[in-house]
């Protein structure tokens, strides 16, 4: 879990700086106007637009950025969106899923196949990397919200199956049927969240020397940096030397 831990906290100091801003909204914008396009446009009635809404919530997105996102899913009907997942392994043969939300799946394909072609790693088919991972609700808080002991029994008393407490945030993991619920729970007590998603954490880690760090990050960076991509997992652990 270590190694998911550092990747994790790559990826939220990356999230926080002000050059990825845009790019960040944009496919939040995307995600909510699909979510409000296939269902509901009243978050209480749509889980999906309203897991999108807490997510740009947490990335303190501004509201009215939202608002137009879901206004814009009525303009835009002819805008046919896919949700796909590509798995396959990277680098050092650490196994990695990629959700994806596009609407065009063969340049999508193409893209992510590349990436992970010049990495030196290989797209595999469905199922050849998620057999790694287990599918949880993962709701993260800024450690300054909640002290380790009062978020353990928080999280245990709102019926989550874990809380592992990293070096800047929580993390409490439930079954992703449960996240909403358990979220409930622990919006009593916290105000502030820095996000609440369905992820897939590994099961097992693969390590990565100190030398081959920078490669492996700029492999997942890729990843994430393409237009397409919504979310990117790993099961790399970092060693440090």
């Amino acid at each position: 879990m270590s190694g998911h831990s550092k990747w994790a906290s790559i990826k939220h100091s990356k999230g926080k700086a002000d050059k990825q801003r845009s790019k960040i909204f944009s496919k939040l914008s995307k995600e909510i106007s699909v979510a409000a396009r296939l269902g509901d446009k009243d978050p209480d009635m749509n889980p999906r637009l309203r897991s999108a809404i807490q997510a740009a919530r947490s990335a303190n997105m501004p509201k009215d950025n939202i608002e137009r996102a879901i206004d814009k899913s009525s303009i835009n009907t002819e805008a046919n969106f896919e949700n796909l997942r590509y798995e396959g392994f990277g680098p050092d043969k650490i196994a990695v899923i990629v959700e994806a939300l596009t609407d065009n799946k063969n340049r999508t394909a193409s893209n992510i196949r590349t990436i992970f072609q010049k990495s030196g790693g290989n797209l595999g088919t469905q199922g050849s990397a998620s057999h790694n991972f287990n599918q949880l609700g993962v709701i993260k808080i800024d450690k300054k919200e909640i002290s380790d002991e009062q978020i353990f029994e928080l999280a245990i008393d709102s019926g989550a199956d874990e809380c592992i407490s990293h070096n800047d945030y929580h993390e409490v993991q439930c079954p992703v049927n449960e996240i909403y619920n358990v979220k409930k729970k622990l919006e009593k007590i916290i105000a502030n969240f820095i996000s609440t998603e369905i992820e897939w954490v590994p099961l097992n880690s693969v390590n990565v020397e100190k030398e081959k760090e920078d490669s492996a990050i700029n492999f997942l960076e890729s990843l994430e940096d393409d237009e397409d991509v919504q979310s990117v997992y790993s099961n790399i652990n970092f060693i440090n030397n």
